[in-house]
């Protein structure tokens, strides 16, 4: 009696062709997966770079209010240090 292996040589490949398909349909759906993931994390590195520029702007705005403050603040002890002027009248 012959072998199974024998007797069905086109079974065999036809299942190796529907498994190799289906393996290469699955690694491109992954592909497609990959593929939008890292375009999500690439806008959100975008944002990221925008919030960070925004924040060093805004920290920079912030130091050169404070520089104005400390100069006021000279002068209004300056200001209150000094003695009073009489009024004229």
């Amino acid at each position: 009696m012959p072998s199974t292996k024998q007797r069905f040589p086109s079974a065999r490949v036809a299942i190796l062709a529907v498994v190799a398909a289906v393996g290469l349909s699955a690694c491109a759906t992954y592909d497609d997966e990959f593929a939008g993931i890292n375009s999500r994390l690439d806008q959100l590195d975008t944002r990221v770079q925008g919030a960070a520029q925004s924040a060093e702007s805004a920290n920079q705005s912030a130091q050169q209010a404070n520089q104005r403050l400390d100069q006021l603040e000279g002068r209004v002890q300056q200001l209150e240090s000094s003695p009073r002027r009489t009024p004229r009248g």
